[in-house]
Order: structure tokens, then sequence, then C-alpha cells
């Protein structure tokens, strides 16, 4: 039997799964992720995956990572976890393990997750949507995540919602991650209101003038953004996660903005929540 093992690499955690041709799982493990230290990161992956598979000798191995590997260099690039920038992450992992193994970001992973095994496995063209500290995205189509010619497929949180609008670290003016991100939408509230707020805190006080025009603001700008996604792919299912998937209004008030700004006659694309919660990442990295 070969057996699929696969790593979510975090920010904060790093999760090991390890499954079987069923999807059954044979064993996971979760650690603390080391702080800004690259070379402790090799080390904690390497013992990670031999710890998990000590009892298995066939097995493939994923990597879901943040940030993505350029196809120019091999090196990864646009990471939050600055410590693996520039560096030759995949291969060092590969001379570790002795193995070749198969890496993709976050967002690739959470999609190839759901869209084989959680809330959009019964859909073909599947676009998986992380809303969170950023806004990332991911394409699958026919249980296979296409990346796209240079590993940017999916990445709509850097089109441009507004012209001359909010900054953002990638270096342009106007991303959608500037204005629909955990971060963006905190500031935004502070802009208002005067008052810092942590996201959850902002939803459960909407019941005001501020309020309302946040959540319209939000709603509006969720909607052109993810409209345009589905004008260019017209995907079969749309499904949601990062901490604001957890949002309820999402799936009936930010539906409704979205289909109104679709161009298009019929306008049924489901907006789907995730079912593989926080788990979604090490489980694309086993369908890698």
């Amino acid at each position: 039997m070969m057996y699929k093992l696969g790593i979510d690499l975090g920010g904060t955690k790093t999760e090991a799964v390890l499954i079987d041709e069923n999807l059954k799982v044979i064993n996971k493990k979760r650690i603390q992720t080391p702080q800004n230290n690259y070379q402790k990161i090799l080390d904690s992956i390497t013992s990670l995956v031999n710890e998990i598979s000590k009892n298995v000798e066939n097995y493939s191995i994923g990597i879901c990572t943040p940030g993505a590997i350029s196809k120019q260099t091999g090196l990864i690039k646009n990471s939050n976890t600055q410590c693996l920038i520039g560096k030759s992450f995949q291969e060092d992992l590969e001379q570790n393990l002795n193995q070749k193994i198969s890496m993709e970001n976050d967002a690739n992973c959470f999609a190839m997750a759901e869209a084989t095994m959680g809330a959009a496995k019964d859909f073909d063209l599947v676009f998986g949507v992380i809303l969170g500290t950023g806004v990332g995205g991911g394409i699958v189509i026919d249980k296979k995540l296409y990346p796209g010619r240079t590993n940017i497929g999916g990445e709509w949180g850097h089109h441009t919602l507004h012209r001359e609008g909010n900054s953002c670290y990638c270096g342009k003016c106007g991303c959608v991650e500037t204005y629909i991100s955990g971060p963006a939408l905190e500031n935004q509230w502070k802009k208002l209101t005067g008052e810092s707020k942590i996201l959850p805190e902002i939803i459960m006080d909407l019941d005001n003038e501020n309020g309302k025009k946040w959540k319209d603001e939000f709603l509006e700008n969720f909607g052109y953004g993810l409209a345009n996604v589905i004008d260019i792919l017209d995907p079969d299912a749309v499904v949601l996660g990062g901490g604001l998937s957890n949002i309820d209004f999402l799936y009936t008030e930010g539906k409704e903005s979205v289909h109104s700004k679709v161009f298009s006659d019929l306008v049924d694309t489901p907006i789907l929540k995730n079912q593989l919660g926080d788990s979604a990442g090490v489980f694309g990295a086993c369908m890698l």
C-alpha cells in the first residue's frame, strides 16, 4: 500500500498527518513551529516526518508552506514566515528526508483539501478562498491543482479593487487584501469609530450607524472582489476558509452581493463554508 504524508507548516503550529489509500488517518501530530530560525524549521519537519512514518515503508510527502516557490529560482517567495524567503526550502528538505517531495502554498493546499475531501468534493471546478490575515486562493480542476504558469494562479488578493486605493505591501495600491483581510477590516473600523477592536468584537457590534456603514463597505468590496473571479473562472463552487470564513453573513448577504455583480443572467454559484477547518492545509498537502 502507498500512503500519503502531509505537513502543514504554519506560523505557530506545524501539523503532520499520514493517511492510507482510502483517506483514513493512520497517524497525526501537531508541534509548535520554531520562530525565525530556518534550520530549526528544517530539523523539526524532518523529525516529525520520521516520527509519524516509522511503521510505514512506502509513502509520498506533500508540504503546505506559507509563500510560493519561484519557478525562476526555485526559492521561496512571498512568505509571511520571513526566514523562508530566498531559501531553497524544497531542495533542503529533500536532502534531509532523502526523498522527493511536493510543495505548495497554504491557499492551494486548502483548495485541494476542500475539493477532494471537504465541502466541494462533489464539484469539478473549485475556487478555494483564504480570508484571514491575508487574502489568497487556489484553483482545482477535476481534483487537480492548477497553480498557473508562474505559480500565481488564484491570487485574487492582489487584484486591484480600487485604483489609487489603500497601499499594499506588494508595492501596488488598492489590492483586495487591503480591504477585506482581517487587519484591513480592523483598520477600517478604527478609522470609522476611533476604537481598536478585533474582528470578532466588531461582528458583535454592528447594530449602529458605524456598524452598518462598516458592514456595507465590507459586503460591497467582498462582492466585487469575488464577482471578478467568478466572471473569469465561472467555477462550480467557491469555498471560504481562514478566520473570516466563520462570519455567517458572508453566506447570505455576502453571497447576494457577489451574485448581484456577476456578469450573467443566471448566477447560482454556491459559496460554501469549509468542512475541514484548520486541518485543511495538512490534508491538502497529502493530496499533492
